[in-house]
């Protein structure tokens, strides 16, 4: 019997414990007149990054926090510092970035969802962000294994976090009936980002950005800048100024002994739809280069990528090489090779470090080469970025 007292006893404690946890933490939230969740499958850092610059612009005192490449805070006067892990990511870590937002007296938050599994992603909302405003950037067929098995599904799992009673806001347009049927169901108020508002971002206003953004993310984060009560002009201003995410498109030109070589990180676009855009953007945007090289960084944790990346490429202007990096290449290779893929053109570097990469596309570069990273920013792509923009003359941002 004493030992079912101590069960029982300790029970509730631990049961009294939660309990006035989550009370505290609803108190915290309350502390944030202006609480912003943004999810989607690509953008969500940029779009995160952008909101909350346009906000500071405007006079709203405001802190973000990205999951993206490596986790940031970002404080009201715009400085950020990594996001301690002492594990692995876990969801419950919103509610210390919560808690920082509330001691910093923000009048706002812009917090990036970092939920992959259905479930975890209604529970980021409904439990530990709570949000006035929600933003969907895209629905694209990624992280199949966990919000499969096709891209519908992807919008199904994105749409849990729908705020209840609050604003929705997305520029996805394939699937928005799912974003629909999400907002009656949550009594939110839908707002779409429409083609429209992506084609009034002119190149006047891109001019201002310091590395490669896109319209679409420029486009949704002024329309939640200017529901929020900040101009068009001052949220753009203040976009300018943002430090971009370490994983945002970036393009380094190096002049090595004579080689020009033009990298352009595309390592975070990790879907096909997404990769495809940034390959052949950049395959046009550079078309006096002699060789085209991509570097494929693979994760063994990741085979379902590797797989789309390998049947998609092969429809693309091709390259001349493919270097495959990082782990579980072989997926990507086999894939490739039965989609049609000429495997002369493969070079192998599993486990190679960021200089070896770096000599094996010195050895396939003649007189001048595009090199274009592509599928994962993790495991070697952050190094191999660096890698190349340490070595760079020019920066080409435009």
């Amino acid at each position: 019997m004493t030992g079912l007292w101590l069960l029982l006893i300790t029970t509730l404690l631990v049961l009294g414990g939660m309990l006035i946890e989550a009370r505290a933490h609803r108190g915290q939230l309350r502390r944030i007149p202006i609480r912003i969740h943004v999810n989607g499958t690509r953008g969500k850092s940029s779009v995160t990054r952008l909101i909350a610059a346009g906000l500071r612009e405007g006079g709203i005192p405001t802190c973000a926090k990205t999951t993206g490449t490596l986790p940031r805070m970002i404080l009201p006067d715009g400085k950020e510092y990594p996001v301690f892990r002492p594990s692995s990511p876990n969801v419950i870590e919103q509610v210390r970035i919560v808690s920082t937002a509330a001691a910093y007296e923000a009048q706002a938050l812009v917090i990036e969802c970092m939920a992959l599994q259905p479930y975890l992603q209604w529970l980021s909302e409904g439990r530990l962000v709570r949000a006035t405003h929600g933003v969907i950037t895209n629905a694209r067929a990624d992280h199949l294994d966990v919000m499969g098995p096709d891209e519908e599904d992807v919008a199904l799992a994105l749409a849990g976090m729908t705020p209840v009673g609050g604003k929705l806001f997305t520029a996805e347009r394939r699937h928005l009936a799912v974003f629909e049927r999400a907002a009656r169901d949550r009594r939110a108020t839908l707002i779409e980002v429409t083609e429209a508002d992506v084609q009034a971002i002119g190149p006047e206003h891109m001019r201002g950005f310091s590395y490669v953004e896109h319209p679409e993310n420029v486009a949704l984060a002024l329309r939640v800048c200017e529901d929020l009560g900040v101009d068009r002009e001052t949220a753009l201003r203040g976009m300018w100024k943002a430090r971009p995410d370490p994983g945002a498109m970036t393009t380094h030109e190096l002049d090595y002994f004579g080689r020009r070589i033009v990298f352009v990180n595309g390592f975070a676009a990790n879907d096909p739809e997404s990769t495809q855009r940034v390959w052949e953007m950049s395959v046009e945007r550079f078309p006096d280069l002699d060789r085209r090289i991509a570097i494929v960084n693979c994760r063994a944790d990741r085979p379902d990528r590797s797989r789309q990346l390998g049947r998609a490429v092969v429809t693309w202007k091709p390259a001349d090489s493919y270097v495959l990096i990082g782990s579980g290449t072989h997926i990507f290779a086999r894939t490739a090779a039965e989609a049609g893929l000429d495997m002369t053109r493969i070079v192998p570097a599993e486990g190679r470090a960021a200089d070896e990469i770096f000599e094996t596309v010195l050895e396939l570069t003649e007189r001048s080469a595009l090199v274009i990273g592509i599928a994962n920013i993790g495991g070697p792509g952050l190094d191999v970025v660096r890698h190349f923009r340490n070595r760079s003359i020019l920066r080409s941002v435009a």
